[in-house]
């Protein structure tokens, strides 16, 4: 059987635990800062674990990680 190919996308994106969480970071932190309270933008910092149901999507993109 062929090798299963990694989104390219996923792997700059995301990374795995070592207990097989999916860690990233959160979004909404390019631009438009001015609109966001500062309470959203200092709890945005820093990376945070994926919810359950994302993590699974995101593990069939880096099935080798």
């Amino acid at each position: 059987m062929s090798k299963l190919k990694t989104k390219s996308g996923a792997k700059k994106r995301f990374s795995l635990t070592s207990k097989g969480k999916v860690k990233g970071s959160p979004a909404f932190l390019s631009h438009n800062l001015r609109k966001r309270s500062q309470k959203m933008k200092r709890q945005a910092r820093g990376t945070m674990i994926l919810n359950e149901s994302d993590a699974k999507i995101v593990k069939q993109f880096i099935p080798y990680a």
